[in-house]
């Protein structure tokens, strides 16, 4: 990135689409591990616009409409909200850089960044695939339901925007824990994925190598990074930790090969549950995993 490059930080904290208490902290705990402060020092000029409001659990009524999918209307709700601001950032050329919560978040930034000019391209890296439906789910979490939503396949309260997400369109990375029914869809589907037995085979080079191909058509990235990804040894507050996770300079050289390929426009950073975390250690991986996708170097 440019040393003019303007950032918009935009908190979501929301807990709703998971059943794990403390996620709605995630956007304060990254907030506080430093990250304006450290964008700053890249050269780049920061502009926080606060948290997107979110219900409280404990007080949204139930609508019988959700059926399976927990939350479902009040999530697409919020991700509307997020959409929205999501697509103003953008259309005024900045990057923008979105701090769950959960990963329903992602309803919303993907969705607006399927509305901007030119060819959408997204790099989802995380241990699950998030690709269940309201009929596949094995227990009704929305966070699970994501892609699918983005391509359509799940109720209208989850369908943000008017753009859906194709399968060409999107590479799954650091994958290593699948539904049955995910590993049927993921074939279906043809959706492109890089497990992590693909990584510890080929490599972090070679595989970020052939991710970005695989995106080659692209002409922007959106990069939704959950920090689970990682493996729980260096990020143990989330939800859903699974060991096996990329090491530390396996992350770090995916974030400096995607700021080196220099397409990548908004990024989600979700997941960070600071009740689990120790010390923040989460939120501040998460920081130094941004640094270096915004362009920070060793030399």
């Amino acid at each position: 990135m440019t040393p003019t490059t303007t950032v918009h930080i935009l908190g979501v904290p929301m807990d709703l689409g998971q059943q794990r208490r403390g996620v709605d902290m995630g956007p304060s705990a990254v907030r506080y591990a430093g990250l304006a402060d450290e964008l700053r020092r890249l050269g780049c000029t920061v502009v926080d616009g606060g948290n997107i409001g979110v219900p409280i659990a404990e007080q949204i009524d139930h609508d019988p409409s959700d059926g399976t999918a927990h939350n479902a209307t009040a999530i697409g709700q919020v991700c509307g909200e997020v959409y929205r601001a999501m697509c103003d950032a953008l259309g005024q050329g900045h990057r923008a850089i979105t701090l769950g919560g959960d990963h329903s978040t992602a309803l919303g930034t993907v969705a607006a960044a399927l509305e901007q000019p030119g060819r959408l391209g997204v790099l989802w890296i995380d241990a699950h695939a998030d690709f269940n439906t309201p009929e596949t789910t094995l227990t009704g979490n929305v966070h699970g339901m994501v892609v699918a939503a983005l391509m359509g396949q799940c109720p209208p309260s989850l369908t943000i925007g008017d753009a859906r997400l194709q399968s060409h369109q999107i590479v799954m990375l650091a994958l290593r824990d699948l539904d049955p029914a995910e590993r049927s869809r993921l074939r279906e589907f043809g959706v492109a994925t890089l497990t992590m037995s693909d990584i510890d085979k080929m490599g972090m080079k070679e595989a970020a190598e052939s991710a970005l191909r695989l995106l080659t058509g692209a002409t922007h990235l959106h990069v939704s990074l959950d920090l689970d990804s990682l493996d729980p040894s260096l990020a143990p507050g989330v939800g859903t930790p699974v060991p096996g996770g990329l090491s530390y300079r396996e992350a770090h050289l995916l974030m400096e090969m995607l700021a080196d390929d220099g397409r990548v426009r908004s990024v989600d950073v979700v997941e960070v549950n600071p009740i689990l975390d120790d010390k923040n250690k989460t939120g501040k991986i998460a920081v130094e995993l941004v640094a270096s996708l915004l362009g920070k170097r060793i030399l």
